[in-house]
């Protein structure tokens, strides 16, 4: 039996947790866990929105268990206090973990740079914890500004300083300045009094990025009245006052700290090589001074075909663990291991929620549109590591349970689709909508179903295809073109009124097999009725029916009463099914399959042991 550990449950832990039991789930003899002090990953990327109020903590912590339930991999939730690379041994205060391959994803931590007072009196953003005292500090002084008539006090207590123009010191502050505006008008406080400022010992913020990107942002930030001091060195902090190398100083009760980073103090006490920022030395293929031990992430200083030291970034710490997971495997598997080579796409930097810059791909974009490209990333990693729900669940959090609204409509829009409601009711539009597309779909097999007579509503058979089965499904139609294979009776696809695109949409792909697509509809209606009826995979069955009510519309036109099959379909859309109908257990079932699929290639037959 081989034990692999990884310590710590990051971007980095994860990848290699989950790329090591992509490469093992069929062998008996590997044991894989991940440590983490922690029984939660936390979304560290997004921490500003936790610190700005904008979300609540729930929203950025993933359960670790959840993310590794259908996989070899053990969780374990505990804190090493120390580590023995010699008798390959790591220590808690309650438990010893033997391995035999060791990640080491412990991260890294605030770089204070010896400034007198930084440690004692500021505010860093690197956790949960950190991100939550930020948010009730800002709270804190909004409330005693209040409260005061003092101006000079005031004016501390309302100013908001950042130290460090980098990623996340922009992205603080472009919370900051929505979020301000809303504590301003809930606490009575004139907005004009709230100073809001950057210090960065560059030349200018986010140089990791395009000079054109960079004159963007610094424009969006001064046109919110943000004060960008840069050039400028923080040479001492104390309770009340940030000063400055050139004398210059402000007086503040809030400093933000985001100005520097180093590697965890941790990996200086167990005996592996580090360089002078206290980041671990590691080979071409992430291997430590011992061999059996790798390093990944903001931990390891590995150093890139330009020599220069990995990036400290989530995509970095990905590829890493994933890297040090698979030589791993070719380790124990007697292979030859790869050197690592990293394929950054880009960076993104959100300042509010509404406005970012990015770089992708070589792309340069701002705006709302660098925002949905930051929601696209986040979404495919959280789909990565725990599928559809956790996305789901991100969308809610980030879209419709945020802590405040930043306009009027975005107020409306929420308060009005946001409600929580029980699905009870809903059952009786969409069986009905089912057993209405069930009858167009049976009635175009010969039945007409439900027909009123004399006798009330009864069930009809009439002459149909069904007394020819070379002619099942076609579909009879007076005075309407013929097909030659079948002899028989085709619909009109094409009226009036049919747009001139569609017309030759048509004309190009139904009319070259026609009995085939006039058979699909019939299925589609009989599917798409039996689906309502049974409430299963509506959402889907809500999609395909406005599709189908559209083409019709489109083609040979649909009343005014026939309309109402479109805002039926939207409405069974939103949960219809979970009520007395089989998506309440069917959705939970196709979630975890996929997860389970998606971790092991494989499906699991047994539903009961998922």
């Amino acid at each position: 039996m081989k034990k692999i550990l990884i310590l710590g449950a990051g971007y980095g832990g994860i990848s290699a947790a989950k790329m090591l039991h992509k490469k093992f789930k069929k062998n008996k003899n590997i044991q894989i866990t991940i440590i983490d002090q922690n029984p939660h990953h936390t979304l560290l990327t997004e921490l500003h929105e936790v610190a700005g109020n904008r979300v609540r903590p729930e929203s950025l912590l993933i359960d670790l268990k959840e993310i590794f339930r259908y996989t070899k991999v053990n969780v374990v939730t505990d804190k090493i206090t120390s580590i023995n690379l010699q008798n390959n041994n790591l220590k808690s205060k309650t438990n010893n973990y033997k391995f035999d391959y060791l990640v080491l994803g412990i991260g890294s931590e605030p770089a204070y740079f010896n400034i007198p007072g930084m440690k004692e009196h500021s505010f860093t953003l690197w956790s949960m914890q950190d991100a939550s005292k930020i948010k009730n500090q800002v709270i804190k002084m909004f409330k005693k500004a209040s409260l005061t008539d003092d101006l000079d006090e005031r004016k501390k207590l309302l100013t908001f300083v950042v130290g460090g123009g980098g990623f996340t010191g922009i992205e603080v502050l472009g919370e900051l300045i929505q979020w301000t505006k809303v504590l301003a008008k809930e606490y009575k406080v004139d907005y004009n009094e709230v100073q809001l400022k950057v210090v960065e010992a560059m030349d200018k913020i986010l140089p990791v990025l395009p000079n054109s990107l960079v004159k963007k942002a610094t424009k969006f930030l001064e046109k919110r009245n943000v004060e960008i001091l840069t050039n400028t060195m923080i040479t001492s902090v104390s309770d009340q006052e940030v000063e400055f190398k050139d004398g210059g100083f402000v007086e503040t009760y809030t400093l933000i700290w985001t100005g520097g980073i180093k590697a965890n103090n941790f990996a200086n006490e167990i005996g592996l090589e580090i360089n002078r920022k206290g980041r671990i030395l590691v080979n071409e293929y992430l291997q430590t001074n011992f061999k059996n031990v790798y390093a990944i992430g903001d931990n390891a200083d590995f150093k890139d075909t330009s020599k220069s030291s990995l990036t400290p970034l989530v995509e970095t710490a990905m590829q890493t663990g994933k890297c040090a997971a698979k030589n791993i495997y070719y380790d124990i598997t007697n292979k030859e291991k790869k050197e690592m080579k990293l394929n950054l796409h880009g960076v993104m930097v959100s300042i509010g929620s509404k406005y970012g810059v990015a770089h992708i791909m070589r792309l340069k974009i701002s705006g709302i549109l660098a925002i949905i490209f930051k929601h696209l990333v986040n979404l495919h990693y959280l789909f990565e590591i725990g599928g559809f729900g956790i996305c789901f669940k991100y969308m809610i959090h980030h879209f419709i349970e945020k802590n405040y609204q930043t306009n009027i409509f975005e107020k409306e829009l929420v308060r009005n689709t946001g409600t929580k409601t029980y699905a009870l009711f809903l059952p009786a539009v969409r069986i009905f909508l089912g057993l209405m597309w069930l009858r167009e779909g049976l009635h175009k097999l010969g039945y007409n179903f439900l027909q009123m007579t004399d006798n009330g509503f009864v069930w009809l058979m009439q002459d149909s295809w069904l007394t020819n089965w070379w002619n099942t499904l076609a579909i009879n139609v007076p005075n309407t073109p013929v097909d030659v294979t079948s002899g028989a009776s085709l619909m009109n696809l094409i009226s009036d009124h049919t747009p001139a695109w569609y017309e030759w949409f048509t004309e190009l792909t139904v009319f070259n097999t026609p009995m085939f697509f006039q058979k699909m509809v019939v299925i589609i209606e009989i599917g798409l009725g039996l689906a309502f009826i049974l409430g299963a995979f509506t959402f889907l069955a809500g999609i395909i029916s406005t599709i189908m009510m559209i083409n019709f519309s489109l083609s040979t036109g649909i009343t005014l009463e026939q309309s109402w099959f479109i805002f039926a379909s939207i409405s069974c859309m939103s949960g219809s099914g979970r009520a007395f109908g089989l998506d309440v257990y069917l959705i939970p079932y196709f979630e975890k399959q996929w997860r389970y699929f998606s971790d092991n290639r494989s499906i699991k037959l047994n539903p009961f042991k998922l």
